[in-house]
C-alpha cells in the first residue's frame, strides 16, 4: 500500500527501511501525521510502480508505498495479518497517526480489507482501482499457485516480453516492475499468498459510514467487473463508479497524473 498526508511544501524523495518490506517512501524530514496508503497490483506488487501517482501527488501529501513481502527477495510472506502488523509497526513507527487514503489495485484489495478490518489507525477514504474481489475454493487456489508463479516468473525470464500474454497491455513504461517482481518472486511465497488470499467465504464486515467513504472503482472492459455485483451486494452503501470503456487498472496506467488528480478530489472538496 502507499499513503499520502497533507504537507505545506513539497516533501523529499526518500527510502524507509526497517523489518516491514516497504522500500520506497516519500517524505520529508518531520514525522507525517496522516498519510494516503495504496496496495499495490498483484503480479508488479512493488513500491516503485506507484511512483508516476506518487509524484503526481507530492506536492500535497506524503506518500508511502509498501511492497508486499511476497515480491521482496530474500523475505518470507507469513500470511495477511502479519503483512498487516508489518505496515501498522512501521507507519506507527514514523509518527503515522491518521491515513488519509487507502488505494487498492487488484489482489491488493484483499490485503487492503484486511488492513481496514484489522487496524486501529484511522482512514478517510478507500479507493479500489479494479479490485480483485474473487471467492475462490481452497483446491482450486492451490491450483492456481504454481500456474501464478509460472506467469509472473515468465516475466523475468523473458524481460518483460510474456507482458502482453497476461495483462490487456504490454506497455514499455510498467514491464520493469514486473520483471523485478519476476525476478524476487519465490515459489514459496506465492504458494502462502495464495493459501489465505482469496478465500472462498463472506467478504469482511465494514461499517456504513467507512462504506460511505469507500469507492469501489471497475473498467467496464476488465474482467474484474464481474464481482461488482457481489461487492454491491455485500457493501449497499458504498460508492460504485465505473470507468466505461477502460481495462483493468487503465486509467491509472496510462495516465497517472489524472488518476492521481481524482484523488485529490475528496479533499478539494473540503476545501
Amino acid at each position: 500500500m502507499y499513503m499520502i498526508s497533507h504537507t505545506g511544501r513539497p516533501p523529499l524523495a526518500g527510502e524507509f527501511t526497517s523489518e516491514l518490506p516497504q522500500s520506497h517512501a516519500i517524505t520529508d524530514e518531520r514525522p507525517p501525521s496522516r498519510l494516503y496508503a495504496a496496495a499495490q497490483p498483484s503480479s508488479s506488487n512493488r513500491a516503485e510502480s506507484s511512483g508516476p501517482v506518487a509524484s503526481a501527488l507530492a506536492g500535497r501529501f506524503f506518500c508511502v508505498m509498501p511492497t508486499s513481502t511476497v515480491y521482496c527477495a530474500g523475505q518470507t510472506y507469513a500470511d495477511k495479518a502479519d503483512e498487516v502488523r508489518q505496515i501498522e509497526e512501521f507507519l506507527r513507527g514514523q509518527g503515522v497517526e491518521r491515513v488519509e487514503m487507502v488505494v487498492a489495485s487488484s489482489i491488493g484489495a484483499d490485503l487492503a480489507m484486511a488492513f481496514l478490518t484489522q487496524t486501529q489507525i484511522p482512514v478517510g477514504y478507500v479507493f479500489f482501482d479494479g479490485g480483485q474481489f474473487a471467492q475462490i475454493g481452497k483446491a482450486t487456489r492451490r491450483i492456481m499457485g504454481p500456474m501464478l508463479y509460472l506467469a509472473i516468473k515468465s516475466l523475468y525470464w523473458s524481460k518483460g516480453a510474456t507482458l502482453g500474454k497476461i495483462m490487456w497491455c504490454s506497455d514499455e513504461a510498467i514491464k520493469p516492475y514486473f520483471v523485478a517482481a519476476g525476478k524476487a518472486l519465490s515459489y514459496g511465497n506465492i504458494r502462502r499468498q495464495m493459501a489465505d488470499s482469496l478465500e472462498d467465504k463472506p467478504f469482511p464486515p465494514l461499517s456504513k459510514e467507512l462504506q460511505k467513504r469507500c469507492f469501489f472503482e471497475f473498467g467496464s472492459a476488465e474482467d474484474h467487473f464481474k464481482y461488482r455485483a457481489a461487492v454491491m451486494q455485500a457493501y449497499p452503501a458504498g460508492n460504485f463508479p465505473v470507468f466505461d470503456g477502460y481495462n483493468h487498472m487503465q486509467y491509472q496506467i496510462r495516465d497517472p497524473k489524472g488518476f492521481a488528480a481524482m484523488m485529490e478530489l475528496p479533499f478539494l472538496q473540503k476545501e
